[in-house]
């Protein structure tokens, strides 16, 4: 019934356009604030769409969960066509192309360039067009940076547990909605948790719904989460890219097949752009917790090695059907 209504609206919309014009106003929906960098490549994208269809196709971004409150609500919207874009973490996608979950494996990369250089190659790309082929309704235009994730916790979940032994036992973790994720903090000894959003992390901290979470620099900055959680354990556990996402029913029932060829053009033009950002806004964001007074722990190798022994078995249950996948990541990283 949902995707019926959907489909009278678009064309209801479609009259419209060939009554009144040529142009339509198409939504994107952003959970993080404006001036963040996946906002700011948002803004990007909407202006280059706007440019190169001449007006036809015209983008609103709505930054701060304005459209959707969490990305797993924004994919939701996507699927029916309420909306036509969003930006979400690689992660909730995995749900519908479990390969995805390869590329964010605990540990993989050396670095962010060797990750790149597998999300711009055979091995990202492969993925990137497996989401519309997945049937999901959705469709992959490109990448963009979210940096590496580490934890984030409260004084006192700090001192009752021990990094130096990759023990989280005991600790309640706020996890992105994806079964992986929630496996990595059962392998540590501690308890993932879901269907929190972004925007409800600090609260949740607050009250003791959660001891903490983990994150990139730039999001535990700008969501002010440093102040609810004062330690930030750089373990930089995984690499999860970003992924813009579009509507499958809208570039089906509302777009010319002109008009979706620009958008995907205009979309992996954004991504370099974004990238630049984020460089910047990491940046800024790491000064300003160093400098707030914040305890940042940094893991030498030897310590780190042992959050990665204990990722054996996630390997074995969510890497198992990728293994050439995986070593075909590994390869790519012995330039790095």
């Amino acid at each position: 019934m949902k995707k019926l209504l959907a489909l009278v609206l678009a064309l209801v919309l479609v009259c419209a356009m060939s009554v009144a014009s040529a142009e339509v106003v198409l939504q994107l929906a952003e959970t993080h604030a404006e001036g963040y960098p996946t906002t700011l490549a948002d803004r990007e994208f909407a202006r280059l769409v706007e440019e190169r269809t001449e007006g036809r196709v015209k983008i609103e971004v709505y930054s701060g969960s304005q459209l959707a409150d969490g990305e797993t609500t924004a994919i939701e919207k996507l699927q029916s066509g309420d909306i036509a874009f969003t930006r979400v973490s690689a992660s909730p996608v995995g749900s519908y192309v479990p390969s995805i979950n390869a590329i964010q494996l605990p540990y993989l990369y050396k670095n962010a360039d060797h990750m790149w250089a597998v999300l711009d190659g055979e091995i990202g790309q492969t993925m990137l067009a497996g989401i519309q082929e997945s049937g999901s309704g959705l469709i992959g235009l490109c990448y963009y940076e979210a940096g590496a994730r580490s934890f984030y916790i409260t004084q006192a979940a700090y001192e009752k547990a021990n990094f130096a032994e990759a023990d989280l036992t005991g600790l309640k973790i706020r996890m992105q909605n994806n079964p992986m994720m929630v496996r990595m903090i059962d392998l540590l000894g501690g308890t993932g948790v879901t269907g929190i959003g972004a925007n409800e992390v600090y609260s949740s901290i607050q009250t003791g719904v959660v001891d903490g979470a983990e994150n990139n620099w730039p999001t535990y900055q700008n969501m002010s989460d440093y102040e609810a959680a004062p330690v930030y354990v750089l373990d930089e556990h995984t690499r999860v890219p970003e992924i813009l996402l579009m509507s499958e029913f809208v570039a089906e029932n509302i777009l010319s097949e002109e008009d979706v060829a620009i958008i995907k053009e205009c979309a992996k033009e954004t991504q370099e752009y974004e990238k630049q950002k984020w460089a910047e806004k990491e940046e800024s964001a790491e000064k300003i917790i160093r400098e707030s007074g914040c305890n940042v722990v940094e893991l030498d190798a030897e310590t780190k090695a042992k959050y990665e022994a204990k990722m054996a078995p996630l390997y074995e249950e969510f890497g198992a059907a990728y293994t050439d996948i995986i070593e075909g990541i590994k390869a790519v990283g012995e330039s790095f």
